[in-house]
């Protein structure tokens, strides 16, 4: 079983370069948490499954927190997520920085990590 959230647009200010943290720019993030609602599917009820709303909640608090690396800012919601969220046995990242100022005509670049308690 698996909760999703899928495109999430984050305004944000990680980046290497000194520029990329005062001018910031959009990131993409797609998260997959397996945990067990089952409860949830039989009681029609939110306890017993992790609400969406507190997962982003997580995320835009976590993004605001700025990195120089992708891979970091990774780690630290994958670690806020399984502190937060006792039910999550997995987490899988997916995040991407739109438009990256390294001299490509290129439209995303990031990481993507796997995580298990």
């Amino acid at each position: 079983m698996y909760i999703y959230l899928e495109g999430v647009r984050i305004f944000a200010r990680h980046g290497v370069l000194p520029q990329e943290t005062q001018v910031g720019s959009y990131f993409t993030i797609d998260l997959r948490l397996k945990t067990d609602f089952s409860q949830a599917a039989r009681t029609d009820e939110l306890e017993g499954t992790i609400s969406y709303a507190d997962v982003h909640t997580v995320l835009k608090e976590e993004m605001q927190i700025p990195s120089k690396l992708l891979e970091h800012v990774c780690e630290r919601i994958a670690q806020r997520l399984f502190h937060d969220f006792a039910s999550i046995e997995e987490i899988h990242i997916r995040l991407s920085k739109e438009n990256p100022p390294m001299g490509a005509d290129c439209k995303n670049v990031g990481v993507e990590v796997h995580y298990t308690r």
